[in-house]
């Protein structure tokens, strides 16, 4: 497990009413969390993460997004040496898999597990923690089964709005549990690693070990305000998530806000797959850091 010291031990969360009428698909809210809510396997690791299915030519393509942290130790980095004599770091990343459990007549039937490739990925230490997976099957969920993130680079959740989450507490044993709570305060500053001090919003929905990369919904609408990525182990109900408003400001610097607006033009397969997954092996200053050489180590409880 991962830890940050804000007063009180915070460690990473990874096992690693009706809809508006224009919000989402018909059906309760509770209900369709349940449709876009994945578990993701990451080796020995398990988190949480969210569809988000767009049109790209004749196909649907689904997309996950997760946290950093629950598909870290599927990287890999090394050094090469470029063209002019350089060196650089690489980083590549093996597929995640994700699954979703079946459910029929109020029990379990089975599973689907499908394949996913990392498109684009932050750093938990140095960056944003947060990670686009794309699953390789094509039409593998139709186009209304995909969140919808609120929209507004800027918009801040009022205190005491009352959220839902939907996420595989304690990995794929909890997998879709549905909490509720309230947003309790916005604005966190929590320090990570080097000089990367991030904002983050605080909840009180119950989260575990697994509910890392799952979403924060606003309740009555189930719009996605956020993804749940920290948590107080010592205190139940005193979880942070990365607010929607940092995810917007990621998905633009990245250039993949098609990710998060569904009005934003896709690019074809092939302009997807040539998307940097980024340097992240690497520093601020450049340097590999030698805790990257190594998967991270993230405990199943």
């Amino acid at each position: 497990m991962k830890y940050l010291f804000v007063a009180v031990t915070v460690v990473v969360l990874s096992f690693g009413s009706a809809f508006a009428a224009d919000s989402a698909p018909s059906g309760s809210v509770p209900d369709y969390l349940q449709q876009i809510s994945v578990t993701i396997k990451s080796g020995d690791a398990q988190g949480s993460g969210t569809i988000v299915t767009r049109q790209v030519g004749d196909d649907t393509v689904s997309f996950i997004w997760t946290a950093g942290h629950v598909v870290d130790n599927l990287r890999t980095v090394r050094k090469v040496v470029t063209a002019d004599g350089n060196t650089r770091v690489l980083v590549e990343f093996k597929d995640a898999q994700i699954v979703q459990e079946r459910h029929q007549d109020g029990r379990r039937v089975g599973e689907m597990t499908l394949d996913a490739k990392v498109v684009k990925f932050s750093d938990a230490n140095y960056g944003e923690d947060l990670a686009l997976l794309m699953v390789r099957q094509l039409s593998a969920y139709p186009l209304k089964t995909s969140a919808k993130f609120k929209t507004g680079s800027d918009y801040i959740p009022p205190i005491g709005v009352e959220l839902s989450h939907c996420g595989s507490l304690l990995g794929q044993f909890g997998a879709n549990s549905y909490t509720t709570g309230v947003l309790s305060q916005v604005g966190r500053m929590l320090e990570m690693k080097g000089a990367n001090v991030q904002v983050f919003d605080q909840v009180t929905a119950v989260a575990f070990p697994g509910s890392s990369g799952g979403g924060m919904y606003l309740k009555d609408t189930g719009e996605y305000i956020g993804m749940l990525t920290q948590g107080v182990m010592q205190l139940q109900g005193f979880n942070f998530i990365v607010p929607v408003r940092r995810i917007h400001a990621f998905a633009a610097d990245a250039k993949i806000e098609w990710a998060v607006d569904p009005n934003v033009p896709m690019p074809t397969l092939k302009d997807i797959e040539r998307i940097p997954v980024e340097d992240s092996g690497e520093l601020p200053s450049g340097l590999l850091d030698s805790n990257d050489a190594a998967p991270t180590e993230i405990g199943v409880f």
